[in-house]
């Protein structure tokens, strides 16, 4: 998904340097919808592992 954010963060940079400002808004408001869903993703996945208290094996 941090892929998806990145293609579409460049996508919206390209537009916004050839003059697409509605390409360019567009793209770098997915790019931020997309970035949020994976940080919070990250915080349940980091939550989700402290509590299983899954360490390492030694």
């Amino acid at each position: 998904m941090l892929g998806w954010t990145l293609i579409f963060l460049i996508l919206a940079l390209v537009a916004g340097g050839l003059g697409f400002s509605g390409v360019a808004g567009a793209a770098a408001g997915i790019a931020k919808i997309l970035f949020f869903i994976f940080l919070i993703l990250l915080v349940v996945s980091l939550i989700a592992k402290a509590l299983r208290g899954n360490g390492p094996k030694v």
